[in-house]
C-alpha cells in the first residue's frame, strides 16, 4: 500500500515534540511532513497569509491527522484546519498524543475533543461522525507502538468515511 499523504494538525507550543514523534514513524509519504523551522517562518506571516499556506497545505492531502494534546481543542488554527479539511471533503482523524513524552520526559492531561464545537452542514457536531483515537494505553513507549500499529488503518478509515458527515 502506497503512503498517504496527509495534513498534520497540532498545537505547536505544546504538542511540537509529540508531533514529531507520530510524524517520524515513516508511515505517510514524506511530503506530509514539514520541518519546524518551516512552520516557524509561516507563523511570522499574516493571518490571509497563514490561511493561504494551509490551502495549499491541505489541497494535497487526502486527509487531515489531528494530534490530540492537553490544548488542542478550540485552537484558532486548528478549527480552521479541520473546517477546511471538512469544507474540501478530506479524510479527518484525531490521534490522542497525550500520553506520549515531550522532549523533557513528561505526559501531559488528556484534551477536549477538537471535532465537538464543530458542525457539519446538518447542524451536527463533528465528533458524532469523527474518530478520535485513544490508544489503549498510559506509558509512553506503548502508546507510541499502538500509534504506529494503527495509524495506517485509521487513516484509511478516515478516507472511505470522507463524505459520510
Amino acid at each position: 500500500m502506497a503512503k498517504r499523504q496527509v495534513f498534520f494538525s497540532f498545537y505547536y507550543d505544546k504538542d511540537n515534540w509529540r508531533a514529531g514523534q507520530v510524524r517520524n514513524m515513516g508511515k505517510v509519504n514524506e511530503s506530509s511532513t514539514f520541518s519546524d523551522n518551516d512552520w516557524e517562518e509561516v507563523k511570522k506571516k499574516s493571518d490571509a497569509d497563514i490561511k493561504k499556506w494551509i490551502d495549499a497545505q491541505m489541497q494535497m492531502r487526502s486527509c487531515i491527522i489531528v494530534l490530540i494534546g492537553s490544548q488542542t481543542s478550540g485552537r484558532k488554527w486548528i478549527t480552521y484546519e479541520i473546517e477546511k479539511a471538512y469544507e474540501l471533503g478530506k479524510g479527518i482523524v484525531g490521534i490522542y498524543v497525550h500520553n506520549l513524552k515531550d522532549k523533557d520526559g513528561n505526559q501531559s492531561s488528556k484534551g477536549s475533543n477538537p471535532f465537538f464545537n464543530i458542525l457539519n452542514k446538518d447542524n451536527k457536531r463533528l465528533s458524532g461522525f469523527v474518530t478520535a483515537y485513544d490508544p489503549p494505553y498510559s506509558t509512553s513507549t506503548k502508546v507510541y507502538d499502538d500509534i504506529e500499529s494503527n495509524i495506517e488503518q485509521l487513516i484509511e478509515d478516515a478516507i472511505a468515511a470522507k463524505g459520510t458527515y
